[in-house]
């Protein structure tokens, strides 16, 4: 029998009960991961009036923790491809899930903001991950879908964290919201048992065995036997000892940085939102109650963006999908800050959680699309990475122009310029040198 090229097979298989496994599992670690990233926007104005700290302090302590996700995603991502992806995983789970829950037992914004640092890096690492595990084991004509699926696991985080930090925080104080974020580390062994490594690293280390028992759950109808050999890409695999070097190789360098460029400001607009949010519809006069409303609005719009965005993108060019997405997020968020109606500015903040944490979910899935397998974890983990810089500045920035006492217009008018920034970022992004376009025009590998 010929050998069995496992990448081509991954990418011709049919949805079955293995993808919905690793859907299953990336969903649920970016639920989690959402809320644990989420729950400080919703209890910063509660964690200000304890520690008695102004906007600006309270930027800092809020961008402590995408610090933390800045060198995860670029140190932990890339080491997940060197040691296998569910060690990874579950490595992040616990370190976001221990250390999330330590800053509820902090009194003060110094070790406060350690404890959210710490917990950033298993937040920033385990996001590339779960990307690239989609992202390789996805039938290539659905890959696009689901992964922004995964990817609205995370908004679902968010949702949670509206739904249950206000009874939490005025029943028992801000810091419960933070100790119930200690539960997943239950799931662990869970994670590890059943959690496949990834098909590059099972191939560099010889794992044959496990490969044809991947191969079988795959595609179940195949004929295999002990003698079979699975095998991927050669010229592929001779590279995986340098997948940073390989980022800028191939004709990727220029696009490498051009997605960099577009993840630093849909963070920004991101991470501004997630932060500052709550605290600016309550300057605009609602009360925490309706201003978490809004946060749970914003959320949802975000899954029927993240999921809209996957359909087009399997649909028509992802890349143009993307670059309408971040168009949106401009002028929805300019909007907001003009709108007066309640009803009418639920509306607009739909569309804002739509096209600006919608739009930056599709953009996992477009970088996990452009990458190859075997420096997809690197590509993302950098792009995730280099693309919290935005994060970091925006809680900053918001909460200087905050401590500035502008109109409420203007605070989204800053957010709103990083959406056009990031438009032009992706058209300059050259489509051909894409992983999905390069598989498309290859022929398809005979098993």
């Amino acid at each position: 029998m010929q050998p069995v090229n496992v990448y081509a097979l991954a990418g011709e298989s049919k949805l079955n009960r293995f993808h919905g496994l690793i859907l299953f599992w990336c969903v649920l670690i970016l639920v989690i991961d959402g809320y644990d990233l989420a729950i400080v926007g919703a209890a910063l104005p509660a964690i200000m009036q304890d520690m008695k700290i102004d906007p600006t302090s309270a930027g800092i302590m809020a961008g402590s923790a995408l610090f933390g996700t800045m060198l995860g995603a670029i140190f932990l991502g890339t080491l997940a491809d060197r040691i296998g992806r569910p060690k990874m995983i579950a490595f992040c789970v616990a370190l976001f899930s221990l250390f999330t829950a330590g800053a509820g037992f902090t009194h003060d914004p110094v070790s406060f903001s350690v404890m959210r640092f710490i917990a950033g890096l298993g937040i920033g690492g385990v996001l590339p991950v779960c990307t690239a595990q989609m992202g390789e084991y996805a039938p290539l004509k659905q890959r696009t879908r689901l992964v922004t699926l995964v990817f609205a696991g995370y908004s679902v985080g968010g949702i949670l964290v509206a739904v249950t930090s206000k009874q939490l925080i005025e029943s028992h104080g801000w810091q419960w919201v933070f100790y119930i974020a200690a539960l997943p580390v239950l799931l662990i062994p869970f994670i590890l048992k059943t959690m496949p490594d990834s098909i590059g690293y099972l191939l560099k280390n010889g794992r044959q065995d496990e490969l044809r028992a991947i191969a079988s759950r795959l595609e179940p109808t195949l004929p295999l036997s002990q003698q079979t050999e699975m095998v991927g890409n050669p010229a592929v695999l001779g590279k995986q000892d340098t997948p940073v070097r390989n980022l800028f190789k191939d004709g990727r360098g220029p696009s490498t940085v051009m997605i960099w460029a577009a993840f630093m400001t849909g963070l920004f607009m991101v991470y501004a939102l997630n932060s500052w949010l709550t605290k600016l519809m309550a300057m605009a006069g609602f009360s925490l109650g309706s201003a978490l409303n809004f946060v749970i609005v914003f959320n949802v719009g975000a899954i029927v963006g993240a999921l809209g965005g996957g359909w087009l993108g399997d649909r028509f060019n992802i890349k143009y999908v993307l670059v309408c997405f971040y168009i949106v997020g401009a002028v929805a968020l300019t909007l907001l800050g003009f709108t007066r109606s309640t009803t009418l500015l639920f509306g607009v903040v739909f569309v804002v959680g739509a096209s600006t944490l919608g739009t930056q979910l599709l953009a996992y899935a477009y970088a996990g699309d452009f990458y190859p397998s075997t420096i997809r974890s690197a590509g993302v983990g950098f792009a995730s990475g280099v693309g919290r810089i935005g994060a970091i500045v925006a809680p900053v920035l918001i909460g200087w122009l905050v401590s500035l006492n502008l109109p409420l217009e203007h605070n989204f008018m800053a957010i709103s310029v990083a959406g056009l920034i990031g438009a032009g970022a992706v058209t300059l992004i050259n489509q051909s040198r894409a992983d999905s376009t390069q598989a498309r025009k290859a022929p398809v590998p005979s098993s």
